[in-house]
Formats: C-alpha cells, structure tokens, sequence
C-alpha cells in the first residue's frame, strides 16, 4: 500500500512539474513581449531557465508557442468596443475597432512580428493565426444594416478593412513608411474610416 501511494504521489509531483514548466514557458513569452524584445524558441526558453529542447518537447513549433501565449490576451469584440457601444455609425465603430487593434498590436509587437515571421517560413501554418481584426470587423458593422441591403458590398468591405486593419499594415507604416506609431494608427484609422464611408454612403444611396 506504502509503495502504491508513493507512486501515486510521484505521478503527481511529475505532472505538476510538467504544468509549472509550461506555465514558465508561456510566462516567458508574454515577460519578452512587454519588454519589446525578440522572440524565438532560444530567448523564450533562456528567460524561462529551461533548455531549448525542454520548450520544443511542450511546444513543437515557434507559432504553436505563440497561439498557446496569446489565448485570452485580448478582450472579446463586445468588450473591445464598449466605449462606442451607444453608437450605431459604422463609421465610427470601424474607427475605433481600428485603433483598438493596432494598439494591441504595438502592446504585443515583438509576439506580433514573430507569429508573422513564422506563419511566412510555414505557409501551412498561416491558416492557425489568431484573427482579431475579423471580430472586431464584423462587430464594428454589425448595425450598419449592410447585410440586409447589400450583403455582397458588406462581403467586400469586409475583405479590404481585412488588408488595412491589420498587422501588417501598421508595419508597412512604421517599418517602410517612416511613420511615428501614432501617426501610423491615424493613417490605418483614417483608411478604414474612408472605406467604410464610401461603401455604406453607396449602400444608402440605392433603392
């Protein structure tokens, strides 16, 4: 009986280990990505003090790391817009939506820029990023009426506030356009704002 609770007791001490040892990792992730430093299996695996093998055992992958680290990070769409909550201007969500997510984007950017750079080198695993933008858009639009009047225009539109409401975006700003991040959320801001204007002004203006 003595032998069988030290088994037990062994069984469970591993697991605990195996859970602390995941939970550093992933502790680490989010520690490198408020400091603003790079990060890759081996910077991620010296802050959380295990070896580079020991991470690649939890985490087979760079991008399966970084959509483990990033699950609960951001606020549900409903909650990311409450502050515009009492309007119904499409318009003016989408500016806000916007401007939401290119903020979480800069409070994140090295987790960002890495999840980019690995989706590129693993074109398969694309398809795994988290998508965002995608709530915050179909939020933003939903009581512009867009769906019942004219649901190919809201199909569109949706597919180009995609392109400019987007990672990438913001970094074509800083890193090639030379923009200050401030002004670089004001141009995405102002984009996405434009694009939606003209889409439910046209929208509006049919029978």
């Amino acid at each position: 009986m003595r032998a069988y609770s030290c088994t037990i007791r062994q069984v469970g001490t591993r697991v605990n280990q195996k859970a602390r040892t995941r939970a550093a990792i992933l502790q680490a992730v989010h520690d490198l990505a408020r400091s603003g430093a790079e990060i890759t299996m081996p910077s991620v695996a010296k802050a959380a003090l295990v070896s580079e093998a020991t991470a690649y055992r939890y985490f087979p992958d760079l991008v399966s790391l970084l959509l483990e680290a990033d699950e609960g990070t951001w606020p549900d769409p409903a909650e990311a817009l409450a502050p515009v909550a009492h309007s119904s201007d499409p318009v003016e969500r989408i500016g806000f939506a916007t401007r939401v997510l290119m903020e979480g984007v800069l409070a994140n950017e090295s987790a960002v820029r890495a999840m980019i750079a690995g989706s590129i080198a693993r074109p398969a695993s694309a398809a795994r990023r988290p998508v965002h933008r995608f709530g915050l858009i179909e939020a933003a639009l939903a009581p512009a009426g867009l769906a019942e009047r004219d649901p190919e225009a809201l199909a569109r539109l949706r597919r180009d506030l995609a392109v400019v409401i987007s990672a990438e975006a913001l970094f074509t700003l800083t890193d090639l356009c030379g923009l200050a991040p401030a002004d670089a959320i004001e141009s995405a801001v102002h984009a996405a704002r434009t694009l939606t204007e003209a889409v439910v002004r046209t929208a509006a203006a049919r029978p």
